[in-house]
Formats: structure tokens, sequence, C-alpha cells
């Protein structure tokens, strides 16, 4: 099993105070992630956090956090964006 590691600045347990949940954990992107939107937009994430069903990706090309849902397949839909991976985990 790959080490998949937060991001930059965050530990695990700085994420898991954040968002409230003691279920957070680090995903591995290599998985299909859509931005649901009049064209289901395909993402390619860097990093992905999950929290049960929830989770939070990062998209290589911008600064902005995705919220979405994990699919039962492994994939996710994502339907809201946030400015920063704090307003994200609040969002939560």
């Amino acid at each position: 099993m790959e080490d998949h590691q937060p991001p930059d600045g965050w530990t695990l347990q700085q994420i898991r105070d954040v968002s409230g949940d003691a279920r957070a954990e680090v995903l591995s992107p290599d998985r299909a992630v859509v931005y649901y939107d009049a064209d289901d937009e395909a993402l390619h994430p860097t990093l992905i956090l999950g929290f049960g069903v929830l989770c939070i990706v990062k998209v290589s090309d911008d600064d902005y956090w995705y919220m979405g849902s994990l699919n039962d397949d492994g994939s996710v839909i994502c339907w809201s964006i946030y400015g920063d991976l704090h307003e994200a985990l609040r969002g939560l």
C-alpha cells in the first residue's frame, strides 16, 4: 500500500481537528474525478482527502479545492469549489 501524505504544511491530525472528522485520511489520487457542471469536467487530482463518503480534491493546475462524494466504484463526483483547504474543511 502506498503512503500518501497530507498537503504541505498540514498534518493529518490538523486536518481532523479543523474538519471535526476523526475519519480523515489521505486517499490515492489514482481514480476518476469529475466536477459536476454542464460539461462534467474531468479533473486530474494530485491529492484526495477522504472523510467517509465525502472527500476534498486538490487539482494540480489550480489553487482550488473541490468537495465531492466518493462513489462505490472509487470514483469521485465534485459539486463545489473552495478557495483554500481550511475553508473546504470547514465546509464539511
